[in-house]
């Protein structure tokens, strides 16, 4: 049986990610393509525990390393679990972030570099690679505001907040965008690069162009 399909976004917060993977999940299953849906950190009952403590803005005085650790940890568990037992049935994955989120985010926001990252993958997660990624890059500033407003308006809600990470000044936030531009000079092959504050439709549409492309692709090399 032909191995699946693995796709990531990936992208700051507030770039629209969660939006995007529903509007190419349900793209995707009108086209007879059903897909398994993840995120991370979670997507399992150990990860959803990890996430907690990672993304509570009540959480403090993480190292850096540490934080690192608990992300590869959440992603080995949702290797383990989830997204290697999909691809090995032949069935697509659609995972909201991977390693190139801990690569932007702790390698160039934490300032622990790409090599830590890239090793750890190699060692923890068996250098499994997607075979497509999608990164959302809107302009910095449009970004930050909205997952800001996302956090406070889920925290009147619910009354908790995954704010952590939008409680660090712009400055991180400009290591991190730079991370993800420099991974997507890297890797142009596996990684699409989807830049500007476009609308939600405009986004979309580039999203289903490269995913198609992708499929048509995976077809001939099957």
């Amino acid at each position: 049986m032909p191995r699946g399909l693995f796709i990531t976004l990936e992208g700051l917060d507030g770039s629209g990610k969660t939006t995007q993977i529903k509007r190419l999940a349900a793209w995707m299953s009108k086209r007879g393509l059903p897909a398994v849906q993840t995120r991370q950190p979670g997507g399992t009952a150990t990860g959803d525990r990890i996430r907690a403590l990672l993304l509570d803005a009540r959480t403090t005085e993480i190292a850096p390393m540490t934080e690192m650790a608990l992300m590869f940890a959440d992603r080995a568990q949702a290797i383990a679990e989830v997204i290697q037992p999909a691809l090995d049935a032949g069935r697509m994955v659609l995972c909201d972030r991977f390693t190139d989120s801990t690569e932007a985010y702790q390698g160039g926001g934490r300032g622990l570099g790409s090599d830590v990252v890239l090793a750890l993958h190699r060692l923890i997660c068996g250098d499994l690679q997607p075979d497509l990624t999608l990164l959302l890059l809107p302009g910095l500033e449009a970004s930050l505001s909205r997952a800001r407003r996302r956090n406070d308006r889920v925290e009147e809600q619910t009354g908790a907040s995954e704010g952590r990470f939008e409680q660090e000044q712009d400055e991180f936030y400009r290591r991190v965008w730079q991370k993800y531009r420099e991974i997507a000079a890297r890797e142009p092959q596996r990684v699409v690069l989807i830049e500007g504050d476009l609308t939600v439709e405009e986004v979309h549409e580039q999203i289903v162009e490269a995913v198609a492309e992708r499929l048509v692709l995976a077809s001939q090399l099957s």
